[in-house]
């Protein structure tokens, strides 16, 4: 998770308003001033820090807390509410229109993961089934072509630069107007970045700028300088007119917090984080999302569109399955290619209320890694043992070794997946009293609520449990989810 030391400590200071006796302004400031160090320490400027301090005590009502409501709620809702208005820019960034050529000028300082980000951009949006293309228009850096050229063939991407044009201004424009010519849909132009604000890298933005008329102008910026992050985003935008901020680097520093409050206090909208080196370490920046998984409190709405772009929300056959609790080795392949389909295990955990907590800092792509170890291993397994319904009986040692063998791993990593399919299969189990419908519904949460989050808690593994809140954040999770199956992630567990 993106700024896990922030999160993990503002969430600590949260959750000490539930274990104090007595809840009194003494109480309130102390939790205030655990929230304040943390922001200081994630290069938060400290005037911004004050603000919210002041704003969140104005907020919280000590005498309404003090009958007996949900305290933690209430403050939570007050931190909450204020680091979104922290972050909140006050008015939203471009959005591209289908059907037509949209222009996006890229700028930046060197360094700063700006040709990367143009890959990403554009592999976003071509996954959303958008026309797009990359125009290299650096010629300032060596292998600036090269490297655009080499994302492009990998992500599949149409591009245009030259290797003997030395004017960026012309190669912007040849390749806008052959890619318009194309019925390209999102044209992205990668421009020159320096290693400090010289005045011909401003003046070269200017001539590009005039020369292909961008409908926006996106400034890359690196999340590491932390506050010093104002004063650039404040001078890229007084010389071309940057109607975005794409933030980078956000996984490496502490210092992303300061980046982004400084960056939001310059009315420049965050359209995307860069979360890492890879193609997927991409996510659009929506402030009461990020603040939501920041928090620990999940964000169910992203979760739910993750499970529907990767087109998980209907799986009538593995219903059938639930109704008869039938779970196979190829039932669980398929449903570790369903989490992979979503994206990033890690951001996929921090989607689900309490579970980023359980994902240690560090340990994602270990995590992302196992999953593809166990699908290796499974890619090794006959017709019959990955259909079986009694594994246990069929798996001998001769079989586990041949299979260890076939996938290039250790006979004790295919126990390992076994005994993680059993403790799956046991749980899969237990689902046919959910009594699940075909398209994943479940009638009995209408007609008996109770019982079936009962039947429903038995069923999750308890530490998942224990991480989302109980039966009471289980009953919150599935009123966000709006009876939504959660057979997509089953994997997660």
């Amino acid at each position: 998770m993106v700024l896990a030391d922030l999160g993990g400590r503002i969430s600590a200071a949260l959750r000490t308003m539930t274990t104090n006796t007595i809840l009194d302004e003494e109480a309130v400031d102390a939790m205030l001033k655990e929230i304040s160090t943390a922001l200081l320490a994630a290069d938060v400027n400290i005037k911004l820090v004050a603000k919210l301090r002041k704003n969140v005590k104005a907020r919280i009502n000590l005498d309404d807390l003090a009958t007996g409501l949900n305290r933690r709620k209430m403050i939570q809702q007050a931190v909450f509410d204020e680091l979104c208005d922290m972050l909140s820019p006050p008015f939203k960034a471009f959005v591209p229109k289908k059907g037509r050529p949209n222009v996006i000028m890229f700028v930046g300082l060197q360094g700063s993961g700006k040709t990367t980000s143009c890959t990403k951009f554009a592999l976003h949006y071509h996954r959303k089934s958008w026309k797009t293309a990359l125009v290299c228009a650096d010629t300032f850096r060596a292998g600036a072509f090269d490297q655009l050229k080499q994302n492009a063939t990998k992500a599949r991407i149409p591009f245009y630069g030259s290797y003997t044009e030395r004017d960026p201004v012309k190669i912007a424009q040849d390749g806008v107007e052959m890619f318009k010519a194309e019925g390209q849909e999102i044209i992205i132009v990668d421009t020159s970045g320096r290693h400090k604000q010289e005045a011909s890298l401003f003046e070269e933005m200017q001539q590009i700028s005039n020369a292909v008329a961008p409908d926006d102008v996106v400034f890359v910026l690196d999340s590491s300088i932390g506050q010093a992050a104002h004063d650039q985003a404040r001078a890229f935008k007084d010389t071309v007119s940057v109607g975005s901020v794409i933030m980078t680097k956000l996984d490496g520093h502490a210092k992303g917090g300061g980046a982004l409050s400084a960056v939001a206090a310059t009315e420049s909208p965050i359209v995307f984080i860069g979360t890492g080196e890879h193609f997927d370490d991409f996510e659009v920046f929506e402030v009461r999302s990020f603040v939501s998984r920041l928090l620990g409190m999940g964000d169910v709405g992203g979760l739910m569109n993750a499970i529907k772009d990767a087109g998980l929300d209907k799986q009538p056959e593995l219903y059938q399955k639930l109704q008869q609790g039938v779970f196979t080795l190829r039932d669980m392949y398929e449903q570790f290619q369903n989490v992979m389909k979503m994206g990033p295990l890690g951001k996929v955990m921090s989607m689900i209320p309490g579970m980023s907590a359980m994902m240690t800092k560090g340990k994602e792509h270990e995590s992302q890694a196992r999953f593809k170890k166990f699908m290796t291993i499974m890619d090794s397994m006959n017709d019959d043992e990955l259909d079986t319904e009694n594994t246990t009986k069929m798996m001998t040692e001769s079989r586990v070794f041949r299979i260890a063998m076939g996938s290039g791993s250790h006979p004790q990593h295919v126990w390992e997946l076994l005994e993680e399919f059993k403790r799956f299969q046991k749980m899969v189990g237990k689902m046919k009293h959910l009594k699940i419908g075909k398209n994943g519904e479940m009638p009995q949460m209408n007609r008996n609520q109770k019982q079936a989050m009962q039947q429903m808690g038995k069923c999750l593994d308890p530490r998942m449990l224990k991480q989302i809140g109980g039966m009471s954040g289980l009953q919150s999770l599935m009123k966000s989810m709006n009876g939504m199956d959660m057979s997509a992630f089953g994997g997660l567990e």
